[in-house]
């Protein structure tokens, strides 16, 4: 962790929408993981993005590839996943997301099914250990494989969805958005859709790629990961606003990511704001908290002493992202009842 963030920040009930597994993975647990492999030659500085660090966008999924080394077997997807989850209940998040692609690796024997079960299996024993977090998970579709893994990990997907009790929730599109092209990957998302699963994409996180942004709208996304290019100012257009606002399709912001990526220039010029004003649906995420050597506190504190929000707007950021998440109906007043349990304590 770069800086403390306000007691305050860290006591605030909180929602994370947005996490990849393997970009989560902390210091703590990337020593554990180097220990066990130190024939890989892999430095802590390899696998995370410190403060005042910038890294181009190519550069940072070279980082993925460094830590996708270190976890290739079950036992590491376990320990990784729980200790994940951990730091996040420890943060003060209520209610979590977990993001990650299915991998196979041949030389340990993992499958893609037993990859997902794995991290399943972390979330049920979190949940036996009395881990004061709410846990569901989204199997990641990574653009760069093509449409035929795609509607593989769809139907992997269905399957989970039926047989998870409820842990599996949706559909994440992500991957590094400068490889391939979503066009091809569209039947794979509109059956993920038709299914039921809820889906939430990557979509505009860079201006080059701005023609998918229409294809992947036309889709009604349940959340939209990043959104950084979408609106006018930034090169979007009105008509992209439109049907994001028209649709009320929320927003997963991840300020620093984004400033560390350098997909925005500084936290001063944010997407955040732009739609903030607006009063449009918003989430406040980490994306990859162990890269980018942050957490869901700093992440709230950073966008309310930059855009000068309240101790009592940032509850209410955090209290109305309990309406975005892809649990039931139930599920949603059990926390808001928390929050409402929670905010006596929190705001002494």
């Amino acid at each position: 962790m770069e800086r403390e963030a306000d007691v305050f920040y860290r006591e605030l009930p909180k929602v994370e929408l947005h996490a990849h597994l393997n970009g989560s993975v902390s210091f703590q647990t990337t020593e554990k993981l180097i220990s066990r492999k130190p024939h890989l030659s892999i430095r802590r500085g390899m696998t995370a993005i410190s403060r005042g660090q910038r890294r181009s966008l190519d550069e940072c999924f070279q980082v993925f590839k460094v830590i996708h080394q270190l976890v290739d077997t079950e036992e590491d997807i376990l320990m990784v996943a729980t200790d994940v989850i951990r730091e996040f209940a420890a943060d003060g998040v209520k209610y979590l997301e977990l993001r990650s692609t299915p991998r196979e690796e041949l030389k340990s024997g993992l499958t893609k099914r037993k990859y997902v079960e794995t991290v399943l299996k972390a979330i049920q024993q979190c949940k036996e250990d009395g881990v004061d977090i709410d846990v569901r998970f989204l199997l990641a579709v990574d653009r760069r494989n093509g449409a035929e893994v795609a509607m593989e990990t769809v139907k992997m997907a269905e399957d989970f969805k039926l047989s998870s009790d409820g842990l599996v929730v949706g559909l994440d599109l992500s991957g590094d958005p400068m490889v391939g092209h979503v066009k091809a990957l569209l039947p794979a998302l509109q059956r993920a859709k038709n299914c039921g699963l809820k889906l939430s994409l990557h979509i505009a996180e860079v201006p080059s790629k701005l023609d998918e942004a229409e294809l992947l709208l036309n889709l009604n996304p349940d959340r939209i990961g990043h959104g950084t290019f979408l609106h006018p100012e930034a090169g979007g257009s009105q008509d992209h606003v439109y049907k994001v606002v028209k649709n009320k399709i929320p927003l997963e912001m991840c300020l620093t990511s984004n400033v560390k990526g350098q997909t925005v220039s500084c936290y001063d010029k944010h997407h955040f704001n732009y739609w903030h004003q607006l009063g449009h649906p918003i989430v406040i995420c980490t994306d990859d908290k162990g890269v980018f050597c942050t957490d869901l506190s700093q992440e709230y504190q950073v966008a309310a002493s930059t855009f000068g929000l309240s101790h009592e707007a940032t509850w209410k950021l955090s209290q109305q992202a309990i309406d975005y998440i892809f649990a039931p109906e139930l599920l949603k007043q059990e926390l808001k009842e928390k929050w409402k349990n929670l905010q006596p304590q929190v705001f002494r």
